[in-house]
């Protein structure tokens, strides 16, 4: 995991794909960066897994890194292919569903 800090931040070209591999039948994360202000971070999902509904109290966005997804809003579903992204608003009902393998980077804003 990068813990950013202002004296050692470093540029580093990083390869989003290659960062978190699939698993059979397993969601996979990586915290990329976690922060006071927020998390960046990598998930690999299989065909068919699933995360259900729940709420968070911070906005988030998501971007597709490979792959298809489902994600569901306050019941009003998205499919997403890579390179799309959505923001997931605050104390809002998602969901999401990998309809094909999918990998995807979560940033989470606290605020």
């Amino acid at each position: 995991m990068y813990k950013p800090k202002s004296q050692d931040l470093t540029a580093k070209v990083l390869k989003l794909s290659e960062l978190v591999d699939y698993q059979d039948g397993s969601i996979v994360s990586k915290v990329l960066i976690k922060g006071q202000t927020g998390t960046v971070t990598l998930f690999a999902f299989d065909q068919g897994q699933a995360l259900s509904e729940h709420t968070a109290p911070f906005d988030a966005l998501v971007g597709i890194i490979d792959g298809q997804a489902e994600i569901t809003i306050s019941s009003k579903a998205h499919v997403l292919t890579k390179g799309q992204v959505i923001i997931m608003p605050a104390n809002k009902p998602h969901s999401l569903k990998a309809l094909s393998r999918f990998k995807m980077i979560l940033t989470m804003i606290r605020s």
